[in-house]
């Protein structure tokens, strides 16, 4: 091969550059490295090679693995699940209820779901996070104090639970649009 052919042909020399930037694309996407936050825990994986489920989560309540049930497990997604008595207080929701149960536990799953890990220590003190739920409904994040979060003013009792690549946060409210609010409201009309 001629000295200097790649210089003197613009052809020759592109085909050399998109060749090299293709094999090294090829090479990293083979590689596979995890992305990983700065000052984020790595997960913990147990020796059969699955994600270990965090202590606390006996604490999400019936409504809440309902929710996660609800989830892909292998994709990763960040639930803000109303606690118990949120669910009780602000939905009047009982598991007695069957299929509308149900349909409610849905509905706030996709008010309350983002499909990606966000865990409290991605959310700065002072500034305000934007994801779009699963709904389509704008969430905002922000960190009112040390360990609590507060998405759309509702504040967090519990943060950073873990079952798979699904992060929890418990949250004392219930995370809706107005609409869906106000068809959960009872009716106060004297006749009751």
């Amino acid at each position: 091969m001629r000295r200097g052919y790649f210089s003197k042909n613009p052809i020759a020399f592109v085909f050399m550059v998109v060749s090299v930037c293709c094999l090294l694309i090829v090479v990293i996407s083979i590689l596979k490295v995890p992305d990983v936050s700065p000052g984020r825990k790595p997960l913990q994986h147990s020796a059969t090679g699955i994600l270990k489920v965090s202590d606390n989560w006996n604490q999400v309540g019936t409504f809440g693995e309902m929710m996660i049930q609800m989830l892909p497990d292998d994709l990763a997604f960040t639930v803000f699940v109303p606690s118990e008595t949120a669910f009780r207080r602000d939905l009047r929701l009982t598991a007695e209820k069957g299929n509308e149960t149900y349909a409610v536990v849905s509905r706030v799953l996709g008010f309350s779901a983002v499909p990606r890990t966000i865990d409290s220590d991605m959310v700065v003190s002072g500034q305000e996070l934007s994801y779009d739920s699963l709904s389509g409904f704008t969430l905002f994040i922000s960190k009112v104090a040390k360990g609590v979060l507060a998405v759309n003013r509702v504040r967090s009792e519990k943060v950073d639970i873990r079952k798979g690549k699904i992060v929890m946060h418990i949250m004392d409210g219930v995370i809706m649009d107005a609409e869906f609010e106000q068809s959960v409201q009872p009716d106060y009309n004297g006749d009751e």
